[in-house]
């Protein structure tokens, strides 16, 4: 998704002069070119993550249209009181496009795993939070909201999938799936890869939302009469969900635990139940309940 974010920004800079880049000493070889044409709309801060946030509320108050990038832990819950303060209670608008999505960088431990950032993000007022799951969503979702004013994360993966989804529009969930089994899955972003195969032949309905702040509540609504199963790499998609009221919801995601184990991210999905075998096993045990 990354070379992706990169050709979109710099099409994007092309046409609109008020596009600035703040990196945090991630994907600096990326944006060479970005740099040398546009030398004074592009700054790499270094590992100075608080930094990066408040820069860009001032370059957005002087109208501006900044994208801070860096790896997710660091620039979410590291910078979350700028990120409250500087740009949401200020009501400037940025854009804050991570990478190293829940456990895209699983070998390198804890310090490392991001799977809160949606969730505290979704808790603050007049912030956007957006999961795209794949590269075209990604660059969608960049062109129409870039400008939107208000602050807006974007959770880059380095792991999206390849489903054609149909028409990308910011707020609105996608039905990719109908039954008649009473029962549906609601899933957001790359983990669609391992979700659409798994409920293959069962009798569901399969919701996909890549807009988690706002979700889109009349679609989720229009489902209530069934039994929602939430299925999810990270935390923040449940909740959203929740707050459609009169909906009977089960989990299957993350545990209230540390992630101990190292590999890679399918090797923590397959730990966790996420992978294809696993989130089937989940539909189908709430289909026979």
């Amino acid at each position: 998704m990354r070379g992706r974010f990169k050709q979109t920004v710099t099409a994007l800079a092309e046409a609109d002069s008020r596009v600035v880049v703040l990196l945090g000493d991630i994907s600096v070889y990326q944006f060479n070119d970005f740099q040398k044409r546009w030398p004074t709309r592009f700054y790499n801060l270094g590992i100075l993550e608080q930094a990066l946030i408040s820069v860009a509320a001032g370059l957005s108050a002087q109208g501006m249209h900044p994208f801070v990038h860096s790896i997710a832990p660091f620039l979410t819950e590291r910078s979350y009181e700028q990120i409250k303060l500087d740009l949401c209670y200020n009501r400037f608008g940025a854009n804050i496009a991570t990478c190293g999505a829940s456990f895209d960088y699983a070998w390198d431990g804890a310090t490392h795993h991001a799977y809160s950032d949606l969730a505290i993000l979704r808790l603050l007022p007049g912030m956007d939070v957006l999961q795209p799951g794949s590269e075209a969503e990604l660059e969608t979702l960049l062109r129409s909201e870039y400008a939107n004013g208000r602050p807006t994360y974007f959770r880059l993966s380095d792991h999206p999938h390849a489903i054609d989804t149909g028409p990308t529009r910011f707020g609105e969930g996608i039905v990719l799936k109908r039954g008649n089994g009473g029962v549906t899955v609601m899933t957001a972003g790359p983990l669609l890869g391992n979700v659409l195969p798994a409920v293959e032949g069962l009798d569901v309905n399969l919701v996909y939302f890549h807009t988690l702040k706002p979700i889109d509540a009349g679609l989720v609504a229009a489902f209530a009469d069934t039994r929602v199963l939430v299925v999810h790499d990270a935390f923040g998609l449940r909740e959203a969900v929740n707050e459609v009221a009169g909906l009977r919801t089960w989990y299957h995601g993350l545990p209230d635990a540390f992630c101990g184990w190292y590999g890679t991210l399918h090797d923590i999905r397959k730990r966790l139940g996420l992978d294809a075998p696993g989130i089937r096993a989940a539909v189908e045990r709430l289909l026979a309940a």
